[in-house]
């Protein structure tokens, strides 16, 4: 059975309509006319309605992205944002400073009119008048409405009650609404403006400690994203709050990220550098040091000359210690059972075997040799001809003599037709001494042992043969020990398929951010 509420009870219990209206207000509170809950403002990243003073519009292509942040966290993050605002470049305005005298004066409360009018700062993206300036925040006066609301300040004006609904009104409406999505197509945003309100979305996220989107899977793609967000940061003077986070998304790829270094250590050393990371910069250090001077006129133009002195201080280094073993190497020698030296007159066998290792050993670690130069064809005309070739035959020969002068001086600035880099460095020199350093040896085996001994028939035989060999493992032996220094990898990754030398120590000292 259900109860029901007697007419006159109800009409009894009823109180006077200011009761009513009182209660029946303080029922709906939370309520939105719209039949929702009630909008409650934003005070969270990217928008903080309550506590930002701080509005940066960053506008590219038909988008436009809005930031409502802290002064006093942008200015910690970044030195742009700090000499920006303040007293001598900030263009802050004071936001409700008016609103709040009134207020004051007409409640007479001490406290509203003694609080401390606050600052507001505004910021928008210029993109410059052409294509190739680079976009800009730039700071503008606060003279239009924005996230702070109007700046206007006139109190807006009182009413009474709400006017009454118009169902004509509603109408209009819900028709607007129907045909407002097939009205306003905005044009799509090209991939480099999608691109820049990443990088600055990616910027704003790292300041508030949130992670940065960044590709988690596409090394390629994680490093365009890092080079971009890094010179972003590098503009706003923010490096040393980026770069930690840039470090830290890029090793977590580990292997894959060592392989990409040794593809393009240029790039990754100055990426390195800019997000002071010492693993990254470490790893691709080494592979330009032992690669130098390939790739120089790239660094150069990239990295400012307290990177480069320590590229050419670490190369000369390098240069050193290897000249220094190639000397031992070539000074190598057996000695006879008499504790002699081996020469052609004690034991002719014996110096047979270091004759052959030192030619094999002079042949891998020369430089290649330069291409031969075109002959002058020679006219069967005489006369004026006679003359013209006698001419190309000089210009020729001096050219091959500027060839020599450049090959033994390599800071001279005579062109050639060769490349930059000095003719007197192998380019597989490391892969030479790993060679000489692995065990067991893959060089001068048996085959080419046979062969060279039958050059000599007269000493020729197996007993010889075998002795040949034993004594030449002992050459490769004593080879062996002193190459060791060179066989040494300071690398993170591998360094085995690399045809230059990485064995370049780096030390805290060597890194150019703690200067």
């Amino acid at each position: 059975m259900v109860s029901q509420v007697e007419p006159s009870q109800s009409l009894a219990l009823r109180g006077p309509s200011s009761v009513v209206s009182r209660s029946s207000r303080h029922r709906r509170h939370g309520r939105s006319h719209a039949g929702g809950s009630s909008f409650v403002p934003q005070n969270e990243f990217p928008v903080f309605s309550h506590t930002g003073d701080v509005e940066i519009l960053v506008k590219a292509g038909s988008q436009t992205n809005r930031y409502l942040l802290h002064r006093i966290i942008l200015t910690q993050c970044s030195g742009f944002f700090e000499a920006s605002t303040s007293q001598e470049w900030s263009k802050a305005s004071n936001e409700g400073g008016v609103e709040l005298a009134r207020i004051g004066e007409d409640s007479g409360s001490e406290s509203a009119r003694n609080k401390e009018i606050k600052k507001r700062w505004r910021y928008e993206l210029d993109t410059g008048a052409s294509d190739d300036d680079i976009p800009m925040l730039v700071q503008k006066e606060n003279t239009y409405a924005s996230l702070f609301g109007s700046t206007d300040a006139r109190p807006p004006p009182v009413r009474n009650k709400p006017p009454s609904s118009n169902p004509s009104f509603f109408r209009s409406v819900a028709n607007l609404s129907l045909s407002t999505p097939q009205a306003s197509s905005a044009p799509p945003l090209s991939p480099q403006d999608q691109d820049l309100l990443n990088d600055y979305d990616n910027l704003f996220r790292i300041f508030y400690n949130y992670p940065p989107a960044l590709d988690p899977i596409d090394i390629a793609t994680a490093y365009i994203q890092c080079k971009s967000l890094l010179t972003l940061a590098d503009l706003y003077d923010a490096l040393a709050v980026v770069g930690p986070r840039i470090d830290h998304h890029l090793l977590q790829f580990q292997s894959r990220l060592w392989k990409q270094i040794a593809k393009y250590p240029s790039s990754y050393l100055k990426l390195g550098y800019l997000a002071q990371s010492k693993s990254i910069f470490q790893e691709a250090l080494i592979h330009v040091v032992g690669a130098w001077p390939m790739g120089e006129r790239h660094i150069r133009h990239q990295l400012p000359d307290t990177v480069l002195d320590i590229i050419e201080d670490k190369a000369e280094e390098l240069d050193d210690l290897v000249g220094k073993i190639e000397g031992r190497l070539y000074r190598l020698s057996l000695m006879t059972s008499r504790g002699e030296r081996v020469n052609p007159h004690n034991s002719y066998l014996d110096w047979l075997v270091m004759s052959l290792f030192r030619q094999w050993l002079a042949d891998s670690t020369s430089p290649p040799p330069a291409p031969p130069m075109p002959r002058v064809s020679q006219s069967r005309n005489g006369g004026g001809h006679a003359r013209n070739n006698t001419i190309q035959v000089t210009v020729a020969a001096t050219h091959h003599n500027n060839q020599t002068v450049q090959q033994f001086h390599p800071s001279s600035t005579v062109s050639s037709s060769s490349s930059n880099a000095p003719t007197n460095t192998n380019p597989h020199l490391g892969r030479v001494f790993r060679t000489l350093g692995t065990t067991p040896s893959s060089y001068l085996g048996h085959d080419e042992c046979k062969k060279f001994l039958k050059l000599t028939p007269e000493i020729y035989s197996r007993d010889n043969l075998k002795k040949f060999e034993k004594r030449l493992e002992e050459m490769k032996s004593l080879a062996r020990d002193m190459v060791r220094p060179l066989m040494r990898s300071g690398l993170l990754g591998e360094g085995t398929h690399v045809s230059y030398l990485v064995c370049t120590k780096v030390t805290e000292r060597d890194f150019p951010w703690n200067e």
